[in-house]
């Protein structure tokens, strides 16, 4: 080799940069793949930042982490990787700037985002900041969690509740941040809320005695009474889970954090109309909902109830209405009386049935020539029309 050539290379050796294992240099970006990143940092060979060197979530694709030409800083894990080239890392990088970002965060008591990539024994491996942190299963949410895994590749605002870089460990809380939230959202609920107002809702969880329905962030219960004018067994026959429903606002307490809705005030009061819709004498179809020692209690619609006496029940003399009826049976009932300031039907089976026979007998004493069958089949239609 001829001097020139020896100098040459001599000033190209002087040129480049010297790198030791644990140094923080800048390069730049000379291509992306699936499973690295290659960066030229000045040296005379290449460094390769393979796949679990770019970055702790493992999720993460090399080609939204860095492009073709721009310049990054990465850490030194080894001079030569035994293919000649430089093994470098840039998760190591962003931890150092990670670390310092957590410190200050924790100093404020500022909220971080974080994201979940593993479920692990007693709780979660989040990242946050290019730091693996550790979440609780019982500072994940302010309810039960029942399954950690659902909480994968979510991301999320977290407090963190506990570092210590010596020990590399931090602990974050989402839990807490979920009751900040609800404070607040509790606080702007009750300001606006007023006695009488109608609002949207949605059913959020139905119990034995009522139904728990979220207004905006906050659950007020609409009690059992209060979710039909007509008669409920139970809240599950009359509402689902996730449903949209119009409420009123019965009364709120602040301080217990407490609010009763009504879904029944949304409706039409059934008695209002009661005149409207019904006459005495009318003769009307209904369903036997509750049984009493003096007769029996008949939904005419729901919220409408009247009562059919003992006597009223059947022509022959019986014990108890059960005898003759059962809860559920649908029957002809006669409206005797209507008493709309005391919220009061008097009905009658009985004088349903002599009503039929009159209207029977009065056509077949007319010269036309109907069987009975034609009549009463006649009379029912009528009756049908005129519920309708």
């Amino acid at each position: 080799m001829s001097n020139e050539m020896e100098n040459f290379m001599e000033e190209i050796e002087k040129s480049m940069v010297r790198l030791h294992r644990g140094d923080i240099v800048t390069g730049r970006v000379i291509n992306v793949t699936d499973d690295e990143i290659t960066v030229n940092v000045g040296y005379k060979s290449d460094g390769i930042i393979p796949r679990n060197e770019i970055s702790n979530d493992t999720s993460v694709n090399p080609h939204d982490v860095a492009q073709i030409g721009e310049e990054i800083k990465v850490y030194i894990i080894k001079v030569d990787d035994g293919d000649g080239n430089v093994l470098l890392s840039k998760k190591k990088v962003d931890a150092e700037k990670g670390w310092e970002d957590l410190e200050k965060i924790k100093e404020s008591q500022s909220l971080v985002e974080t994201k979940v990539i593993e479920a692990v024994r007693g709780g979660v491996i989040a990242i946050c900041r290019g730091i693996r942190c550790f979440i609780p299963a019982s500072q994940l949410s302010d309810k039960y969690v029942d399954d950690l895994r659902s909480f994968i590749g979510k991301s999320f605002n977290t407090k963190i509740i506990e570092l210590d870089r010596r020990k590399n460990k931090v602990v974050l809380s989402r839990k807490v941040v979920l009751r900040e939230e609800f404070k607040e959202k509790k606080n702007e609920v009750f300001s606006n809320l007023q006695k009488g107002d109608r609002i949207k809702g949605e059913v959020k969880q139905i119990t034995d005695f009522g139904a728990f329905v979220d207004i905006g962030g906050i659950d007020g219960l609409v009690h059992i009474s209060e979710i039909s004018w007509g008669r409920v067994k139970h809240p599950s026959e009359v509402l689902k889970t996730g449903e949209a429903v119009e409420v009123e606002i019965l009364d709120f307490d602040k301080e217990a954090g407490k609010i009763s809705l009504s879904i029944k005030n949304t409706q039409p009061q059934p008695w209002k109309h009661i005149e409207e819709n019904y006459k005495v004498g009318d003769v009307v179809e209904g369903k036997v909902v509750k049984m009493v020692e003096f007769g029996a209690f008949v939904e005419l619609e729901p919220g409408l109830d009247g009562l059919v006496h003992i006597s009223q029940i059947s022509e022959k003399h019986i014990a108890k209405a059960s005898d003759v009826l059962s809860i559920n049976q649908s029957v002809k009932v006669k409206i005797l009386d209507i008493n709309k300031e005391e919220k009061r039907i008097s009905l009658s089976i009985t004088a349903a049935e002599e009503n039929k026979e009159e209207i029977v007998n009065e056509y077949t004493s007319q010269e036309d020539h109907v069987t009975i069958g034609d009549v009463v089949d006649t009379l029912d239609a009528s009756n049908e029309n005129k519920e309708s």
